[in-house]
């Protein structure tokens, strides 16, 4: 029986990139393929979008990843 993988916020290194809202979203999903984790990075993804606020989203990040 194959076992889901327990989510653990992987590390992101957003601190000192580029500010632009969609280069976090795609720093932040990126991350979270590599940590196998493809199907959270497409929920964040679809979620972010609908934020009414730079701050939102940066939050909503903040739930999946551990911004560094």
């Amino acid at each position: 029986m194959d076992e889901a993988k327990e989510f653990v916020k992987p590390a992101c290194k957003l601190v000192g990139t580029d500010g632009n809202v969609f280069g976090l979203i795609g720093i932040a999903s990126r991350t979270l393929r590599r940590a196998g984790f493809p199907d959270k990075a497409k929920e964040l993804t679809s979620k972010v979008f609908s934020c009414g606020s730079y701050d939102e989203a940066l939050n909503l990040i903040g739930e999946y990843v551990e911004i560094e």
